[in-house]
């Protein structure tokens, strides 16, 4: 029983929680403390991460090991090819309280359901008391957003937003939003300009445990997507502040004019490109946002980019946060729309002559990476239109990016992007016809398919797509009083117009080839 256990406090640290000041580790002696980590199979196989996924996140993990070694703690490190790896969280936790008989696990609750679903069971697993601490490093935790959701008949992030504001103080004078505004995303609409391009982010070399690590990748995950050859992304706190610092310096004043432009072979903009830092535990929310607050009371940056800097962090990235919690389990399989076609097999070979769909899939392929409005009005605007089946769309964006955790990725994909929630988190689909991208880009230029073409051949199938989408789902978009008006523009055209249309897009979708099975959960 658990007064019988005489060890350490046993405190197990997932691959997602790589902070110093970690509530489990707050207040422990090191010489009563033994933390677990663990390369686990499980982990990198439930879906088939991107190899750049697998490599950030191990690598991470070895370099944060090797800190807490040598800043005098005791670290019992399992890897991936150890002969005696259980291959799963609760198997290596079992083989840990074998080997130091602990009088207490102590562990802070998972970001993914799974994953936390597991946890729970372990009070009855092992012979010692299991507490399981909140995750402080949000600003709002899980129970606090269910208490504000709780009589809500809508859950809109703009309404949360300002909460987080009002609770942080952040951009906030005497009680009222800096500017006189809460949100300035109106002004973080622009176009790109001729030839734009922004400041080169740091991207630093890959050392000898990276390189291991990428090693290890190849011979262990070949068939998993991605490439490795332009691996750069910061594995510890030095290397992810030193980003920090030079978003702050060279792109934070235009990264908010900017925010949803796209350039052809222009990966990263003025994006802060910090997200894979911050959801490792890397770097702080708090601090980010006190740096880029800092910046606009200094003149340094515009309120416009700060504002939406800010809004990204302690307003979308806690708000998603807090909706997965409240919608899980059902937000997993929710299909509002009944979308049933099977994705693309350009998803995964970039092979398609819509040069915006083939340049996003290249820079994911590449770098694990793509911008919020590439994933949003590109990749997710064509598998919403295309009416894809919502779990492949989810998982696919769960493998490509390295930045994604089930908690931040499904609500942006099922909720945000395919609508398939109904409309709890979005107040409408975020449908758009190749005029938008046009606008927000140069990709269409130089494009096989012509973005003034509506139906026929060589116009863009994002055209007659949007009005196909629009059509079979009238029955349910209609009275939604965002876009209810758009029936009126379709009536408008004549059965003739609006049948060209249909033939148009049906003709296109025809020519889709389905992915091949095996890289998607059932």
């Amino acid at each position: 029983m658990a007064d019988q256990n005489t060890g350490p406090i046993l405190v197990p640290v997932l691959g997602d929680q790589l902070t110093r000041t970690l509530a489990s580790l707050r207040g422990r002696t090191k010489d009563d403390t033994v933390i677990l980590m663990m390369e686990v199979w499980d982990e990198a196989t439930y879906v088939k991460h991107h190899k750049q996924k697998i490599v950030l996140i191990f690598s991470a993990m070895r370099h944060f090991a090797q800190e807490l070694r040598d800043a005098g703690w005791t670290v019992d490190y399992t890897r991936l090819t150890d002969k005696d790896n259980a291959g799963s969280f609760t198997g290596e936790v079992a083989r840990a309280a074998e080997r130091h008989n602990p009088r207490a696990i102590h562990i802070v609750e998972a970001g993914e359901w799974r994953v936390q679903q597991a946890i729970e069971e372990w009070p009855d697993k092992y012979d010692c008391k299991v507490e399981i601490l909140p995750d402080d490093r949000f600003v709002c935790s899980i129970a606090e957003f269910r208490d504000w959701a709780a009589d809500r008949k809508s859950l809109r992030m703009e309404n949360f937003y300002q909460e987080m504001r009002k609770k942080t103080g952040l951009l906030m004078d005497d009680g009222k939003p800096a500017g006189g505004q809460w949100n300035y995303d109106k002004e973080n609409r622009a176009p790109p300009k001729e030839g734009m391009s922004a400041p080169a982010r740091p991207k630093p070399e890959p050392d000898e445990i990276t390189r291991e690590m990428m090693d290890l990748v190849e011979a262990e995950f070949p068939d998993h997507f991605g490439d490795l050859g332009r691996f750069q992304w910061p594995v510890t706190r030095d290397e992810a502040e030193t980003a920090a610092d030079a978003f702050f310096a060279e792109r934070l004043p235009d990264f908010g004019t900017y925010q949803d432009a796209m350039v052809h072979g222009q990966d990263d903009l003025f994006h802060s490109m910090l997200s894979t830092s911050i959801n490792l535990g890397l770097l702080d929310p708090m601090e980010l946002c006190r740096r880029a607050e800092d910046a606009y009371r200094n003149g340094d940056a515009p309120l416009n980019a700060v504002e939406g800097f800010i809004r990204q962090l302690i307003g979308w990235r806690e708000y998603v946060r807090g909706f997965y919690w409240h919608h899980m389990p059902d937000l997993e399989s929710a299909n509002a729309l009944n979308a049933q076609r099977g994705l693309p097999e350009f998803y995964w070979t970039g092979e398609t002559d819509m040069r915006c769909l083939a340049d996003c899939i290249r820079s994911t392929r590449e770098n694990a990476h793509a911008h919020h409005i590439q994933r949003l009005m590109v990749l997710g605007n064509f598998a919403l239109l295309a009416g894809i089946k919502p779990r492949e769309v989810q998982d696919w964006f769960l493998v490509v990016y390295a930045d994604a955790y089930e908690w931040v990725e499904l609500p942006n994909v099922a909720a945000m992007i395919l609508y398939a929630d109904g409309g709890k988190l979005a107040s409408k689909p975020y449908a758009a016809s190749a005029n938008y991208i046009n606008k927000m880009s140069d990709y269409c230029k130089d494009c096989a398919y012509s973005a003034s073409k509506k139906t026929g051949e060589g116009a863009c199938p994002f055209n007659s797509l949007y009005w196909h989408f629009m059509d079979r789902h009238r029955d349910r978009l209609e009275s939604n009083h965002r876009i209810g008006r758009i029936y009126a523009n379709w009536d408008r055209m004549g059965e003739d117009k609006q049948q060209d249309y249909l033939d148009t897009a049906d003709a296109f979708l025809r020519t889709l080839t389905p992915a091949k099975s095996g890289w998607a959960r059932d």
